[in-house]
């Protein structure tokens, strides 16, 4: 490669990685896979050493990647938390191994796994756990003592401890908690995180503790990093100190010094790894002797002393029998793959999503192909691509009705989705319940996504006017349900009757039509009766609304089954009247535009918030953009604002800037 062309390039990569740097440590929301990151970083590594003119300090490749968060105090890490060269292949290891040995010619070495999570410090005085932090940029990272405090396995109280002692580990989320979190946000329509190492920095990064406690997280001690009145001469020696503190430390290490033995630990930790419930990117090779490892020392980014093996992407081929079709709350059709069933990272693999029509259609995925699959974070199946058609297959159709109810599907304007428009197909019936229950719509305490599964499953609901007839019997019936919990729901469901008319239109799901939306439309139709019957001219006239918009609401209420559903509302008692809302000026002015998912509010809480106080919520950033208020997994409008250095908040100070206490209760 010419000189010209590789700074070309090396200015390219630099650009890349560190623009998904940002997306995986900072926002928890990466858009590469780990093993396409990790290639692009090696091969501006072999760059930078081949053309060593173009190296500078401040490469991606000389710094750890994360950096700490404005929404936590910073902590100044006394013991700079390094990151790890990563080794692809065996080779890697063995020069490894040999420099290692041309330091000490009798070297021993520990191997372990490579937990994919994120990596903390504990520290503790006088055997109290007094203070928790994230690694952030290796010297500074976040304080997040009171979200670590949640999570059970790590002690709160050690017995025998040194005056000071400060750990570092790898906090997970288990693989079987993923799944169940995944389940949870996907019933409540929303966007579930891409794997358990982004779960798990999300959830740890929660300015409500609460939160992180929901969330199930677990952890790793792997080292030692300062310890009062107490040397070590050996890494190993520090772990059965670990241990015998009470500490879960790295699993199943290994203690050796075979060279053979070394790579058959790699090989039985990467064969093994789907049968664990956490997570593992890797096996780490680390020198043993904590002499021979001050010896060696570290660069600027990394220690000498060890190595991460990254395992490469498994990819399968297999056949493709059948393509099912699944109908979500919006009556989105979305179509998975069905196919002889393989082996991916340890546990057997025969479905995958396919996304939508588009997918399909640009992959040119026809039923019998022979197709290649791998396991996106070696957890989430997906469809790579087609490696040949099967003979005479044709191109495969998305269904024009629903498999559910047997009603024409549509595809709307801007959209790849394809749609059940039927508001009472059974499909959509558990997604419609779950939603006109949750917090921003009537807000029943006690209703959440799996007790909705048990009513609907059980026969007791089909429509949300259902919910207003269930009594303390049916209750008691469904798991985990005692007399008091019946009665508080029971309670909850009857103070649900109250909510003002704009969550109702909320909590009904009309398509286009969020919480903002719904409070906008009653301040010009107050009430039901006006509502049902206004024009689309009437309701497109609202500053705000546009044709699409006013044609959802009058095709919505225009339905036989709508009015059904209404009346049936109406006659258990359920409000049919807006009552205004009290504004204030805190935001007149100002523009904001809410991304990401933010700690306690939903989107559109906090859009109905920002226009509550006077200011405008928008759905893209600009130079005119006043605040950015970005919560977790952020995405491309946070990159945007900060490249227009539009100012970024979090939650928090919004909720200051309207003048709410998040310490005490308050109404949206």
């Amino acid at each position: 490669m010419e000189k010209t062309e590789a700074k070309k390039r090396i200015q390219a990569l630099r650009k890349t990685i560190e623009y998904n740097n940002e997306l995986y440590y900072n926002q928890d929301a990466p858009e590469l896979e780990d093993y396409e990151y990790d290639a692009l970083t090696s091969e501006l590594k072999e760059l930078e050493k081949e053309f060593p003119e173009f190296a500078t300090l401040v490469s991606p490749t000389q710094k750890v990647g994360g950096a700490a968060s404005s929404q936590f105090e910073k902590v100044t890490h006394a013991v700079k938390m390094e990151s790890l060269q990563d080794v692809f292949s065996r080779e890697e290891v063995e020069d490894f191994l040999r420099r290692v040995r041309e330091e000490s010619e009798d070297a021993d070495f520990v191997v372990e796994s490579k937990i994919d999570g994120l990596s903390v410090s504990l520290e503790y005085r006088d055997g109290e756990f007094v203070r928790g932090s994230t690694r952030g940029d290796g010297v500074v990272g976040e304080d997040v003592t009171e979200n670590l405090r949640t999570i059970q396995d790590i002690p709160k109280k050690l017995i025998g401890a040194p005056a000071y002692l400060e750990v570092r580990g790898e906090v997970y989320m288990p693989k079987d908690a993923f799944a169940a979190l995944c389940e949870e946000m996907e019933l409540a329509e929303k966007q579930p995180f891409k794997n358990p190492r982004n779960a798990a920095a999300g959830s740890l990064r929660q300015k409500d503790a609460a939160i992180t406690a929901s969330r199930k997280l677990s952890v790793y001690i792997f080292n030692i990093q300062q310890c009062e009145g107490r040397k070590f001469a050996s890494h190993s020696e520090s772990l059965e100190y670990l241990k015998e503190l009470g500490f879960k430390v790295s699993p199943a290490f290994l203690h050796t010094k075979d060279p053979q033995a070394i790579f058959d630990k790699i090989a039985s930790i990467g064969d093994t790894r789907g049968e664990v419930n956490y997570g593992i990117d890797g096996a780490v090779i680390k020198v043993n002797d904590l002499r021979t490892r001050n010896r060696m020392g570290s660069t600027s980014k990394f220690p000498r002393w060890a190595v991460a093996y990254k395992y490469p992407p498994e990819i399968k081929s297999t056949t493709l029998r059948e393509i099912e079709i699944s109908v979500g709350r919006t009556g989105v059709l979305t179509p998975t793959a069905v196919f002889d069933t393989v082996s991916l990272a340890g546990t057997a693999v025969s479905r995958a999503i396919l996304h939508n029509a588009d997918f399909i259609r640009e992959k040119d995925i026809r039923i019998g192909d022979v197709i290649e699959v791998r396991k996106a974070g070696d957890i989430i199946p997906e469809v790579m691509g087609v490696t040949h058609h099967a003979e005479n297959a044709p191109a495969y159709e998305m269904p024009k009705i629903c498999p559910s109810c047997g009603e024409p599907v549509a595809r709307m304007l801007d959209e790849s989705a394809l749609r059940c428009i039927n508001p009472e197909c059974p499909a959509q019936a558990l997604r419609n319940l779950i939603h006109f229950a949750s917090r921003g719509a009537m807000d029943v305490d006690g209703l959440g996504p799996a007790v909705v599964a048990q009513l609907v499953n059980r026969g007791f609901v089909k429509t949300a006017a259902d919910l207003y007839h269930l009594n303390r019997e049916d209750l008691l019936t469904l798991d985990k349900f005692k007399a008091k919990s019946a009665d508080n729901l029971l309670r909850a469901i009857e103070a649900s009757k109250t909510r003002n008319l704009d969550k109702l239109i909320f909590a009904l799901g009309i398509r286009n039509i969020g919480d903002t939306a719904a409070t906008l439309l009653c301040e010009h139709f107050p009430s039901m009766e006006a509502i049902c019957a206004a024009s689309a001219e009437g309701i497109n006239a609202i500053d705000g609304y546009g044709a699409v918009m006013a044609q959802s609401i009058v095709s919505f209420f225009a339905r036989e089954g709508t009015r059904d559903l209404i009346d049936k509302l109406a006659a258990a008692g359920v409000n049919m009247v807006y009552h205004g809302e009290e504004k204030t000026d805190y935001l007149a002015g100002k523009t904001l535009v809410v991304t990401g998912t933010l700690p306690t509010l939903s989107r559109d809480e906090a859009e109905a918030l920002i226009v509550k106080n006077g200011g405008k919520a928008s759905g893209s950033v600009s130079k005119k953009t006043s605040f950015v208020l970005a919560g977790e997994a952020a995405g491309s409008k946070l990159t945007k604002a900060q490249s227009l250095n539009v100012p970024v908040i979090d939650e928090n100070e919004f909720l200051k800037m309207i003048n709410i206490d998040r310490s005490v209760p308050h109404e949206n």
